[in-house]
């Protein structure tokens, strides 16, 4: 039952999140901060976390919208043929179609074009996510369970 009562409060702050991101690009912030009862959340442009943490490239892989267009992190070194396959969109990431079954993909597998590499759930809904590319998994980028952001890595391909 406290999952069920979860899940209109978890939609309702995607929603949050979602609609503060675009104030936060509209805007010339750098850094939006909110709080409320004990949930805080705070969002940063990428310009502010390479303020923050210089040398850690990776913190702000997870939320800014240049890893959709250098998802091989072109620049650091990394292998510029490694491509990422980006969340569609904002909710909640399962690696495997239901709790205990074996996960779409691991590292070290195949991937095709068109295959089925996880599922977000987002407003009641889960959608499945499929590779636009084929490739070896070289990285899953993000637990499931987690919450992810639309551009986001999910898994990164090599050729």
């Amino acid at each position: 039952m406290a999952e069920q009562e979860l899940r209109p409060q978890s939609a309702e702050l995607i929603a949050l999140i979602d609609r503060l991101e675009e104030l936060l690009e509209r805007s010339e912030l750098s850094e939006i901060e909110v709080e409320a009862g004990s949930t805080g959340l705070v969002l940063r442009t990428p310009a502010a976390l390479a303020l923050l943490a210089p040398a850690a490239g990776a913190v702000a892989t997870d939320t800014n919208a240049a890893t959709a267009r250098s998802p091989a992190g072109e620049g650091d070194g990394a292998n510029p043929r490694i491509r990422a396959v980006l969340a569609p969109l904002t909710g909640v990431y399962y690696g495997s179609p239901s709790p205990g079954a074996e996960p779409y993909v691991r590292e070290g597998t195949n991937v095709l074009a068109g295959q089925v590499i996880g599922l977000i759930e987002a407003m009641k809904l889960f959608n499945e996510i499929k590779s636009d590319v084929a490739g070896r998994v070289a990285r899953i980028c993000v637990e499931s369970g987690a919450l992810v952001k639309a551009k986001q890595p999910l898994i990164e391909l090599e050729p």
